[in-house]
């Protein structure tokens, strides 16, 4: 993977979150089961803390990465001749999340979501998280999306 398929404000226009809870700038992998994101962590964002990404930065970007995977395929759909916007999604569950460091200031997260199975409107993933390869975190988590 040698260079990311979008990022930046391509990537902000395939999620519902908006700054300051961007927690995804680039979509390096996508088909129909997995999807890999990166995001570059900066000083300013506000799950930072003491120079480092702390829990709940990790636990959104892992979901961002599942509500980029549903925005980018919706991004590829039009409907009437107009673009389809993508779906709102909501964390139901977290089961067995680990986190085993806690990325610094200036580190790449490579977030790869697996999905598990879909019911309905019920998403299940697992999720992993590393820097430069080393693990972060990894959880399965329970999507629910908004319906229109």
């Amino acid at each position: 993977m040698e260079k990311p398929i979008i990022e930046g404000a391509a990537v902000s226009a395939l999620i519902p979150q908006k700054p300051p809870i961007e927690m995804v700038d680039k979509l390096w992998f996508n088909d129909e089961t997995t999807t890999i994101s990166g995001f570059t962590i900066k000083a300013d964002n506000i799950f930072c803390e003491n120079g480092e990404f702390t829990e709940p930065g990790i636990v959104e970007n892992i979901a961002q990465t599942a509500a980029l995977r549903v925005g980018y395929m919706v991004s590829l759909l039009e409907k009437n001749g107009e673009k389809v916007n993508p779906p709102v999604g909501y964390i139901g569950a977290i089961k067995r999340l680990n986190i085993h460091q806690l990325p610094k200031v200036g580190a790449e997260l490579k977030t790869e979501v697996i999905i598990q199975q879909i019911i309905f409107d019920v998403t299940l993933i697992t999720g992993r998280s590393t820097v430069n390869g080393e693990p972060v975190a990894d959880c399965e988590m329970k999507i629910f999306l908004k319906k229109d």
